[in-house]
């Protein structure tokens, strides 16, 4: 009956939706617009200024997904993200009182919701990685041509159509600005620092910057990037290592899910009082709990080398 219930106020909200010509796309971007466009006092301006608080829990896990979101291009996924969040925790709810477990609806609904930000967070890693090794390549390429010619604005020309994307789009916009909007490259080039987050292509653009005060410290360019060479040496020997937290955790899964079925066939009383009682209830619901935490640990501990200055 539970189940029925379930499904006819999902129904009925879907509905109210299909009548009054909602989107949930819209409806979420606008909630958001209405939470972050709040206007500030003098005061809170003043104090978000001095004193940068860290965020902690839930808030800092969506602002990292927003801001993996941002450096892929992708922010305008968000509110797919979250409609999909949405559609997996009702799942979570739907199944927990299936089974009836009222102890892990919070757990299963909670954890199917963020299932699709630890997606984005895992996929992450593989597009770091992909972007450092484009850095590398795109890096090297302009910096022996700048040694050769000293001209940073020729020496991008020369190789832009080398470099691929997302390292691409970056070069185009500095080559953009320094033609059509400011001459001034230093400025150019300060700007360009802040669209790829990576410490070493920082240190890269300060050491141009530097260059172009004093030609005789061009030489310390090849050092820089060489350190990219380095990540990816370093990382190919690691990957093994790095992603066998992920191996080790999927197979624990299916060994500790697959018990629970294998004990129906083995020991039926055994099945009833984990299935059916209150204890047996209480013990699944804390190692699903288990499988979340360690799933968002397998994700931190999976992430690609990088060169920390």
């Amino acid at each position: 009956m539970t189940i029925l219930l379930t499904i006819a106020l999902t129904g009925l909200i879907t509905g109210c939706f299909i009548l009054l010509e909602l989107s949930p796309y819209q409806l979420i971007e606008n909630l958001s617009k209405h939470f972050n466009n709040k206007p500030l006092t003098i005061k809170q301006k003043i104090l978000k200024v001095q004193v940068k608080k860290k965020q902690k829990g839930l808030k800092k896990f969506i602002a990292e997904t927003i801001d993996i979101l941002e450096m892929t291009n992708k922010k305008n996924r968000f509110a797919t993200l979250c409609i999909l969040s949405l559609v997996l925790f009702i799942l979570g709810t739907l199944l927990s009182i299936s089974m009836s477990n009222m102890i892990m609806i919070p757990v299963l609904s909670i954890g199917m919701a963020l299932i699709p930000f630890w997606y984005i967070k895992f996929t992450a890693a593989f597009y770091k990685k992909q972007l450092n090794s484009e850095l590398e390549t795109a890096l090297s390429v302009i910096t022996n041509s700048y040694l050769r010619n000293e001209n940073i604005i020729t020496a991008v020309e020369e190789n832009i159509d080398y470099i691929n994307p997302p390292v691409r789009d970056v070069f185009k916009s500095f080559l953009s600005q320094t033609k059509l909007i400011n001459s001034n490259v230093n400025i150019a080039l300060e700007g360009i620092k802040t669209k790829i987050d990576n410490d070493v292509f920082k240190e890269w653009v300060d050491g141009l910057i530097s260059c172009r005060d004093d030609k005789n410290l061009k030489h310390t360019l090849s050092p820089i990037v060489a350190k990219l060479s380095d990540m990816r040496v370093v990382g190919a020997e690691l990957e093994y290592l790095m992603y066998e937290p992920v191996k080790e955790f999927i197979t624990l899964v299916i060994l500790l899910l697959g018990n629970i079925p294998l004990m129906y066939f083995l020991n039926k009383s055994w099945y009833r009082t984990l299935v059916h009682t209150a204890i047996g209830k209480t013990v699944l619901s804390i190692t699903v709990l288990a499988i979340f935490i360690s799933l968002n640990a397998v994700i931190k501990l999976s992430k690609p080398v990088e060169y920390k200055s």
